[in-house]
């Protein structure tokens, strides 16, 4: 007896603020084959959607409570983006390295977006947390002028280990594979051709990958403010 399964909800940020570049390119390889495949697929792309603004109090960085009178409410593209990273089983986050990191516009949406609360909760005892976002896997491409060698030496592979250890396993995504795209400003034509079929074969590969249960991670949606 064949047991059927869903196919997954992937969810793509694309974490630039210009459009058309590379990242575009290797999305839309990534979207089209994932689609193809089977896969639900929605898409961030930070060059045309709302980047969200800088936190600038302390109840941007938590979701509003009922609780809590001096909570702030969601603003309410971010309510739309907490909905979408809570209905997906796999992320995909792609952007370029600048100044050894993540561009700003990136730094904004997670800082907006993966809030206490929603993607995770500290405990009232202790200094433990609960990982709101636990069963869902992320995966990150990343483009680069640098060497491969540079960025790994020099920059100490700065953006995706951060994305990976501090950010998406605290909220219990497990990054399942990192891709890096070297000297792009050097790079042959064929070279980034190659760049682009491989993101459309992680596409096709993520979207026929089993999603793990979720259900225990998810919350009741984020409120937007009226």
């Amino acid at each position: 007896m064949t047991t059927l399964t869903r196919p997954p909800g992937i969810l793509v940020v694309i974490g630039t603020p210009l459009a058309d570049s590379l990242n575009h390119a290797l999305a839309g390889a990534y979207v089209d084959a994932a689609r193809a495949a089977g896969a639900r697929v929605d898409v961030i792309d930070l060059a045309r959607d709302p980047i969200p603004d800088h936190p600038r109090a302390r109840g941007h960085l938590r979701a509003p409570r009922e609780d809590h009178d001096d909570d702030l409410p969601l603003d309410p593209d971010v309510a739309r983006y907490i909905e979408l990273v809570d209905a997906a089983d796999h992320l995909v986050m792609l952007f370029p390295q600048w100044w050894g990191t993540y561009p700003a516009a990136l730094k904004a949406w997670i800082d907006r977006v993966l809030l206490s609360g929603t993607a995770f909760s500290y405990r009232a005892q202790g200094r433990g947390w609960d990982k709101h976002l636990a069963g869902r896997t992320a995966r990150l491409v990343m483009t680069m002028d640098s060497p491969a060698w540079w960025n790994r030496w020099f920059y100490r592979d700065a953006a995706p280990i951060a994305l990976k250890n501090s950010t998406l396993w605290y909220c219990g995504i497990r990054t399942v594979g990192v891709t890096r795209v070297p000297e792009v400003r050097h790079a042959s034509t064929a070279r980034l051709e190659r760049a682009i079929a491989r993101a459309a074969k992680h596409g096709t590969a993520d979207a026929l990958r089993t999603p793990r249960d979720t259900a225990a991670g998810r919350r009741e949606p984020a409120r937007a403010s009226a």
